[in-house]
């Protein structure tokens, strides 16, 4: 019987072996490292965005005076939150961090990456480098779906209803998003998308709009993505640590569409530029008015269940607490930076996962923060 067990595995390792060597790199990737974390970047070639303008953060009189009753915390550390940060009026309220993580830790925020991207669109669109978000992308991209024509504009693709070849499945490892992630060939496998079905009506969350709209962003201001970020974003809103954004290989892509990695206090930051209609410390970032667009619901365009969709704009979701709208930034796994309007607050949360659960198109847990918020708020 011991024989057959040690065959068995003998056998199994064999197999994974001549799978693993026959496989296409991005294959390789995931059978090495597994299911997407928060500190892939370590194992990833990055993009460094230096913090050279570095502006503290203030504590509040009672900062971290309160304790989170036992039923938050046991949410919190089900969903293995490593990070929960609330300010009020532009300083910590309350911080906490899990697992041997503190505020000097660099942690990937995912599609949090698809934010900054709108707002350095904004950003772009003030320096008139784009004219509005009615564009077309072929104005910038003249080789995009193969040549032929197309009415897709930028809106189009902040909005998620570009109706692209794209599949959004990370759970398949043969999906165009795992490739995207795992891959090291991102600026061909862009190269390949085609708009395949009616444009500005359906939503369908596609991480190659954001590939795109980064092709865009460079094409129209003449600058990589991290230095465009490093001048506009990173630089003025004063963050005190460097962020890197990770490649699809060295000297290669940059994975856009999520893989920006920084601390929870700077994260914090792009939270009060919303709160601020556009502004960090009295320092001008984005217009109002784009901003105000971009935290709108899209609600013309339609979901798979043929719903109005109310949960999303140019790159950012919306929900309803407490009869309050409230604009985030979200990702994988639990990454969220929620902006609370009418308690002048920004509440950060990073983890290592989410509810399955979703309330009205939002993962349940996210009431979990906006309550613990709520209370500390209190």
């Amino acid at each position: 019987m011991l024989r057959d067990l040690i065959f068995s595995i003998i056998i199994t390792i064999i197999l994974v072996t001549v799978i693993y060597y026959l496989s296409s790199y991005h294959i390789k990737q995931i059978i090495k490292y597994g299911k997407p974390t928060i500190t892939d970047y370590k194992h990833l070639n990055n993009d460094t965005i230096k913090a050279n303008n570095p502006i503290a953060w203030t504590l509040t009189k009672d900062y971290n005076k309160h304790i989170l009753n036992d039923s938050l915390r046991e949410g919190f550390e089900k969903h293995e939150t490593v990070a929960y940060l609330v300010f009020q009026n532009g300083k910590i309220k309350y911080e906490e961090y899990w697992q041997g993580y503190d505020k000097d830790s660099l942690l990937n925020s995912f599609s949090i990456s698809k934010s900054i991207v709108s707002i350095m669109i904004g950003i772009a669109i003030d320096e008139k480098a784009i004219k509005n978000v009615n564009q077309k992308v072929t104005d910038f991209l003249s080789d995009f779906n193969n040549g032929e024509p197309t009415d897709l504009t930028i809106k189009d693709l902040l909005t998620m209803s570009a109706g692209l070849d794209w599949s959004e499945k990370f759970n398949s490892p043969f999906s165009d998003v795992a490739k995207a992630y795992y891959g090291n060939k991102l600026d061909k496998q862009i190269d390949k998308v085609k708009v395949v079905d009616e444009v500005g009506k359906n939503f369908k969350y596609q991480s190659v709009n954001t590939l795109i709209l980064v092709e865009i962003l460079e094409k129209a201001t003449k600058t990589k993505i991290t230095d465009y970020v490093y001048l506009n974003l990173w630089y003025p809103i004063g963050a005190e640590h460097d962020a890197l954004w990770s490649l699809d290989r060295k000297d290669g892509t940059i994975r856009s569409f999520c893989c920006f990695n920084a601390t929870a206090r700077d994260f914090a930051r792009l939270g009060h530029v919303v709160l601020n209609n556009g502004e960090f410390d009295n320092t001008f970032i984005v217009p109002k008015d784009y901003l105000k667009e971009a935290t709108k619901p899209a609600d013309y365009l339609k979901n798979k269940n043929d719903k109005p969709v109310d949960y999303s704009g140019y790159h950012f979701r919306m929900l309803e607490y407490k009869n309050k709208q409230i604009p985030y930034f979200f990702g994988i796994n639990g990454q969220y930076i929620f902006v609370l309007k009418d308690r002048n607050a920004v509440v950060v949360r990073l983890g290592k996962k989410r509810s399955d659960e979703r309330i009205n198109n939002s993962p349940k847990d996210v009431f979990l923060y906006l309550d613990a918020a709520t209370e500390i708020l209190d």
